[in-house]
């Protein structure tokens, strides 16, 4: 027998490699295809008998069933998705971790995709993911374009905005007063004596409005112009760093430096180390986030706390809420911060 003339298995046959299918899951349970799509979307509509029947033939075969199919009869699919900017970012990690725990032991399951702090970007994905027909939606800030916005009205679907807050949602929003936070910064470095400030923000807009309200604040109540280092990039080490360097050269002497997050505030630490410095004695140094190496560094950073992990179990009780049908007291979550005060400042 030559090569041509070898039997080719029953998989590579072809019109053969379509895999186990519902009717071969039928054929080995003794019931029909019907009975089978019945017991996988309802399976009170079967005896328990042909469930473990049908059961036992899924786990012979390892028959995955088609949750496109079985979406499109019920109307849901148990797809949430969640855009992010990174996720590398401790802050927006921990917020999905916290998420997804709590819609997973509902049994959703969650698309992740990171929009970059892009806006262009953000409006692709939510494009692409409400074209996988998801219960719901994750977003991060309250920022979009206006054809997302549009998007996500036409899907009529529950959309969380967290880590902001405005009074004008999508649908319903979870976070913080990020202006506030910047107002209170700037209180704090008025009741504590500083008589310059610096700030040393990333390029995002949310830091960027918290390092804006800061400023305003500072000098309506007779501050002395602050001193800025603004970053077109995400906050690095590197860039807490050059950015004292910069308030520096800028002719900033000493006093408090507002930073828009505890990495960069680190970096800043180590900069004034470097050049002999006394943090807090010359360089006070505030941040955000209160990150877990924050309390371990020395000194320990002062800094702006945020309860991430409660920010991502409030939109996932909210949205599960919504995809039960049941009525929500508000559309508007704010869950507030505290400044945590360390040794640094």
């Amino acid at each position: 027998m030559n090569d041509d003339q070898v039997k080719k298995p029953r998989s590579a046959r072809k019109g053969q490699g379509r895999g186990v299918t519902m009717e071969t899951v039928g054929r080995i349970a003794g019931v029909s295809q019907v009975t089978v799509s019945r017991a996988l979307s309802d399976p009170s509509k079967v005896s328990p008998a042909t469930m473990a029947k049908i059961r036992e033939a899924i786990a012979q075969t390892g028959f995955v069933p088609n949750a496109l199919a079985g979406a499109l009869a019920s109307s849901k699919s148990m797809l949430i998705s969640a855009l992010v900017p990174t996720i590398t970012n401790i802050v927006y990690s921990s917020m999905v971790k916290a998420f997804s725990e709590e819609m997973r032991r509902e049994g959703y399951e969650i698309l992740l995709s990171e929009t970059g702090f892009n806006a262009q970007e953000e409006e692709k994905l939510i494009a692409a993911h409400l074209s996988r027909r998801p219960d719901a939606m994750f977003l991060t800030g309250i920022h979009h374009s206006a054809q997302a916005r549009r998007m996500l009205l036409a899907a009529e679907i529950p959309v969380a905005e967290v880590w902001d807050i405005t009074d004008s949602p999508i649908d319903f929003c979870v976070g913080f007063n990020h202006a506030e936070t910047g107002r209170a910064a700037a209180e704090f470095a008025r009741r504590k004596g500083y008589a310059q400030v610096g700030v040393v923000s990333a390029g995002d807009e949310r830091a960027r409005r918290r390092g804006e309200a800061f400023v305003r604040e500072w000098e309506r109540t007779g501050g002395s112009p602050a001193h800025k280092m603004l970053f077109d990039a995400p906050a690095t080490l590197a860039n807490g760093r050059a950015g004292l360097r910069g308030l520096l050269e800028q002719g900033f002497t000493g006093g408090l430096v507002h930073c828009s997050s505890d990495l960069l505030a680190h970096g800043v630490m180590i900069e004034a180390r470097s050049r002999g410095l006394d943090v807090p004695g010359q360089i006070a140094v505030l941040g955000f986030g209160d990150q877990e190496f924050s309390d371990a560094v020395e000194p320990g950073i002062t800094t702006v706390r945020v309860d991430l992990a409660a920010f991502g179990r409030a939109a996932a009780q909210a949205m599960l809420a919504r995809l039960r049908g049941e009525p929500t007291e508000t559309s508007v979550i704010d869950l507030g911060f505290e400044i945590v005060e360390r040794r640094s400042a």
